[in-house]
């Protein structure tokens, strides 16, 4: 084991501020440290259900403020890699409900995040070979698909541009899938907005290249994704949903001419929303060009929003009390750590040695690096 948490050996109560209670919305989280949402490939086959070994995954995890859900795919051509989960089936919504109750009887919270790929498929996995769907006809460079454990990821094709009629076509979808997630037993949720998925597809110019009224103009850019949050908020209400961005990244081929303008016309409309939370990516993630934190963005986008501000990014713990304390953050959200350690929360209290985190067994497979990573009394045993 490895202790990655701080070079800095922090005292309890330099971290203090990560463990006193938060009111997000309708719910008050016991913690601010949040689990983000980590997609796995682990839904049972055939059909993408979550099913017990998944229950079990987030239940070891439930001592988390808030877990925010791997994204589970609102409808068959919103799936872009395998062995994903769903929630456009009874069946999937009726996997999730074991998942949700399994939290629940820990005292944990989650949240579900609504999650459409866009571009970012292969015809492989949509229905009849067809091809991936996205604002504008434009190949995602450097995208790649995870089509299954034998060929693993492959390079996405060139996506067929939405005909106009079709955008408000997905918009129900997603009110649909938050339906599901109400029905499922979740506490929320989330919209996947970041790492150049569909929602971020029509954010980005450089993805959205489209001439009716949901391209061009920043305000017809946001359009698609505003339309979807107030969808999900006729369902859940305004207390209830959050979304994810990633400003600045450029995973799976984003690019934007103007990031701090986009995403500043964005904020204020969120704020106008009322939305309960924005979980904001701030720096590297994976091959993300992006090699720090571009604080001018961020400090606009967090005096702009005014409800509650998540920020994600690699942050040890001592960071994420000192962004607290400082007020940039009202909550950190946390990837990779709570993989590879179920009771990050207690290891975080008590300044804990992390265990390694196994890259191999990130995605696919059974419960080998899923859900036998070891607690703390398990690893003192």
């Amino acid at each position: 084991m490895k202790n990655d948490l701080s070079s800095l050996n922090p005292t309890n109560a330099e971290l203090a501020p990560l463990f006193e209670p938060y009111k997000l919305g309708d719910i008050t989280l016991r913690n601010r440290l949040l689990m983000s949402p980590l997609t796995r490939s682990r839904a049972q086959q055939p059909g993408d259900i979550p099913f017990e070994l998944n229950a079990l995954y987030y239940q070891q995890r439930a001592s988390a403020g808030l877990i925010i859900s791997e994204g589970a795919y609102i409808s068959p051509f919103g799936k872009g890699y395998a062995y994903t989960p769903g929630i456009h089936t009874e069946a999937q919504v009726e996997g999730w409900k074991k998942v949700t109750q399994a939290v629940h009887q820990a005292g944990g919270n989650i949240q579900l995040q609504l999650w459409h790929v866009g571009r970012i498929s292969h015809p492989s996995l949509l229905p009849n070979g067809a091809a991936p769907i996205a604002p504008s006809a434009l190949q995602a460079e450097g995208g790649t698909s995870f089509i299954s454990m034998e060929e693993g990821r492959v390079p996405t094709p060139t996506p067929r541009s939405l005909e106009s009629h079709e955008i408000p076509l997905i918009v129900e979808e997603f009110r649909q899938a938050a339906k599901n997630a109400k029905i499922a037993g979740f506490d929320g949720v989330q919209i996947h907005g970041a790492n150049g998925y569909l929602i971020n597809q029509f954010l980005a110019s450089g993805s959205n290249q489209r001439t009716d009224a949901y391209g061009g103009s920043v305000q017809n850019r946001i359009r698609f994704p505003l339309q979807v949050l107030e969808a999900v908020i006729d369902v859940w209400g305004k207390n209830r949903v959050g979304i994810r961005i990633s400003p600045t990244g450029t995973y799976n081929g984003i690019t934007d001419d103007d990031p701090y303008t986009t995403y500043k016309a964005f904020a204020k409309e969120l704020t106008q929303l009322d939305l309960s939370y924005l979980e904001v990516v701030e720096s590297l993630f994976l091959n993300n060009n992006t090699p720090h934190r571009e604080e001018a963005l961020l400090g606009m986008l967090r005096e702009t929003f005014t409800s509650t501000y998540i920020a994600n990014g690699g942050y040890t713990a001592i960071e994420a009390s000192n962004r607290i304390k400082s007020g940039h953050a009202d909550l950190i959200s946390f990837g990779r750590p709570f993989i590879s350690n179920p009771d990050f929360v207690q290891r975080v209290r008590s300044n804990a040695s992390l265990n390694e985190l196994d890259m191999n067994t990130l995605y696919g497979g059974d419960a080998k690096g899923y859900t036998d990573y070891p607690a703390l009394e398990q690893a003192f045993a």
